[in-house]
């Protein structure tokens, strides 16, 4: 089946790998609660903006991890208010701007950016009780093991929620880059040092995320491919998102993933 390429594949000069630091940092997510149900059945069908003749040699896939391979686990709308305070967070929100408690907490006085510290680590301990992998994704990793397609994870998230993850569910991410890795998404950085360690180009790479402006927009910037997540629908039709973060594919489950890969993506390559 012949797929229609839009897909603009640049030469991408790989530096040294940015320094690590221990800071906090959150993007803007919408709120969580603390059990998990799966979503209904969704009819939004797999899209591809790519271009050309014939199938892709796919060699590598990069996951993000909250949201995409674990449900959502943290409170995030609790956090920001018990961070910022109820009247500072809404004035926030009306603004439509990302909201990144790190950029507000950096302007603050010790003592008060010591509790926010302290706020954000509680929220994160009560996350990671209720840890759960996201449906799908067993299956769609034990698919790319046996299709030889290495894996990597790149999160917000805390390196002992990353060690967690990997004890609780048996599933290894190499590498792993967690919020302790400089800059964040959706700087290139991170996906650009991982293709380095693999030796692969970006263009043999795939990101999949469930965040148009972090997951998307680092992909889109390093030169991968982008698969969009949205149990939910919440993005709307692919044809209506920006050039900047409209992803290549769009699925409503990981699932969906696997049909996508054999479909667009030469896989036989890499056995």
């Amino acid at each position: 089946m012949k797929l229609v390429l839009l897909k603009h594949v640049t030469k991408i000069l790989l530096s040294p790998p940015p320094p690590f630091s221990l800071h906090s940092f959150y993007r803007r997510r919408s709120s969580s609660s603390s059990s998990y149900s799966p979503p209904p059945s969704m009819s939004v069908p797999v899209t591809a903006s790519v271009a050309g003749e014939g199938k892709v040699r796919l060699r590598g896939v990069v996951f993000d991890m909250d949201g995409t391979l674990t449900v959502p686990a943290i409170d995030f709308l609790g956090m920001y208010r018990a961070v910022l305070g109820d009247d500072r967070y809404a004035e926030l929100r009306a603004s439509g701007d990302p909201i990144d408690i790190l950029h507000h907490i950096e302007r603050w006085a010790p003592p008060e950016q010591q509790r926010a510290y302290e706020a954000i680590a509680r929220f994160e301990r009560d996350g990671l009780d209720r840890l759960q992998i996201m449906p799908g994704a067993m299956e769609l990793c034990g698919y790319l093991d046996s299709n030889k397609i290495r894996r990597g994870l790149i999160t917000r998230n805390v390196k002992d929620a990353v060690d967690l993850f990997h004890q609780r569910f048996g599933m290894e991410f190499i590498p792993a880059l967690s919020r302790e890795f400089r800059p964040y998404k959706p700087d290139p950085a991170p996906l650009l040092h991982i293709c380095s360690a693999w030796n692969i180009p970006p263009s043999e790479v795939l990101m999949i995320g469930d965040s148009l402006r972090d997951d998307v927009g680092c992909g889109k910037r390093a030169g991968a491919f982008t698969c969009l997540l949205d149990e939910t629908g919440r993005y709307g039709p692919v044809e209506s998102l920006a050039d900047d973060t409209r992803p290549d594919f769009k699925v409503s489950s990981l699932t969906e993933v696997l049909s996508l890969l054999s479909l667009h993506f030469d896989l036989q390559s890499n056995v």
